[in-house]
């Protein structure tokens, strides 16, 4: 479906999500016509027998409160469950009232009760409102109040019960129906909106940013050290970006932006001369924004080492997956951080660590500790809930080796370090 601009797609998508179908709303009018035909057939059928009638001033009374309910839903239609059980319990209330308007000797012979057919006006909103299981329930209300009128049956109160329980079931299952194409059309329209919106940013994106960044990715690598950093952030963005736009899925793109991520290569961009990064040989996989927040945490920790721990301070990311959570240490060789001087941080207004890194934890569920050895140097530990993995026994098969003490060895920081 070809669209001329971004703004027709929108105009045209909210236009179907926004409006009820057509089968719907021509059901909704047939029911407001037919509940003051049904009227006029009541007031009709009492005419015709006033004189069997016993108490015919009783009868007019509940003609008007039909009446007056047909006046003022017409006037101010209320589309809701609740209106029409009120509606219901008035058309079920007229139909018991015939044994006291009529004598029970011309109810037996089979007279007409005095609202006659109204009281299907509230079956069918029912069925228009729930679907057929609505339409049923309360088609067998009045069902059921008919025989309770009636007393003892006869084939017209069977024969008009018969035809409430189909009238109810068909139309709340042609409602189903015709809402379930109306799901399904409105589905394809924001696939189709999506579409299209994709197509024409992914023109401007790969003219402009694509390119942009691979320059940028190419000459960072060329100049090495920190830029070389720089240009592995450069291109991991323009992966994602790359994805985007030349998907034909759009369930890809979605897996792209929101899927799993291996934790160890978003943060290979964070070794240098002056960092090193210890990781397992297998993937450790996180949702996709569980890992972009670790990886913004890590960051913020290796920025305070180069800016407090000293020029000569060396630092280690050791990555660690326990199967139910994934631990991420960071040791320096710095001068450590006071004791109190967290806390003077936070009052001074500087969030850096409280918010950066204990922040981001807390949000992911996590924790986050920060502590100073004797020596000096400081370690900031983070321990991340994986859910994709948690209660997954036949995965793990029991607990695994605590990898941590086979790599203080391979650092050797001998546990102190790390902030």
């Amino acid at each position: 479906m070809p669209y001329a601009d971004g703004s027709s797609v929108a105009a045209s998508t909210k236009a179907v999500l926004d409006d009820e179908h057509v089968v719907v709303r021509g059901l909704w009018r047939a029911v407001d016509v037919f509940r003051w035909l049904a009227l006029a057939y009541a007031v009709w059928a009492a005419w015709e027998r006033h004189e069997q009638i016993a108490h015919l001033a009783l009868g007019v009374a509940v003609l008007g409160v039909l009446a007056g309910w047909t006046l003022a839903v017409t006037l101010r239609p209320v589309r809701t469950v609740r209106a029409y059980a009120i509606e219901l319990a008035i058309g079920c209330s007229a139909i018991l009232a015939t044994r006291l308007v009529d004598d029970p000797e011309v109810i037996t012979a089979g007279a007409k009760t005095i609202p006659s057919i109204w009281p299907t006006a509230a079956v069918v909103g029912f069925a228009v409102l729930r679907g057929w299981r609505g339409g049923l329930a309360a088609a067998s209300v009045v069902a059921a109040c008919s025989f309770v009128e009636v007393v003892e049956p006869t084939p017209n109160t069977i024969t008009n019960s018969i035809f409430g329980l189909l009238l109810g079931g068909c139309i709340g299952y042609c409602v189903d129906l015709a809402r379930s194409s109306h799901a399904a059309l409105a589905e394809a329209m924001r696939l189709d909106a999506a579409r299209a919106e994709r197509d024409r940013l992914a023109r401007t994106v790969h003219d402009g940013v694509l390119q942009t960044l691979a320059f940028i990715n190419r000459r960072a690598s060329d100049l090495g050290g920190e830029a070389a950093r720089l240009g592995a952030m450069a291109g991991e963005q323009e992966r994602i970006l790359r994805t985007l736009v030349s998907q034909a899925d759009l369930a890809e793109v979605g897996r792209a932006v929101s899927g799993d991520a291996d934790l160890r290569g978003l943060l290979r961009h964070v070794e240098d001369d002056d960092v090193q990064l210890v990781s397992p040989a297998d993937a450790v996989l996180l949702p996709r924004r569980v890992a972009d927040e670790v990886v913004a945490a890590v960051e913020a920790a290796l920025d305070n080492v180069r800016q407090h721990a000293g020029d000569d301070a060396r630092a280690w990311v050791l990555l660690d997956d326990a199967g139910d959570e994934v631990a991420v240490t960071i040791r320096d060789s710095g001068r450590g951080v006071p004791t109190g001087r967290l806390a003077e941080a936070v009052a001074q207004g500087r969030l850096g660590v409280s918010s950066s890194i204990l922040g981001r934890l807390a949000d992911l569920g996590g924790t986050a500790t920060v502590t100073s050895g004797p020596a000096g140097g400081t370690t900031v530990e983070m321990r991340i809930p994986n859910r994709r993995t948690a209660g997954s026994a036949s995965r793990h098969h029991g607990r695994q080796p605590d990898r941590r003490a086979e790599r203080r060895a391979v650092d050797g920081t001998d546990g102190r370090g790390a902030s």
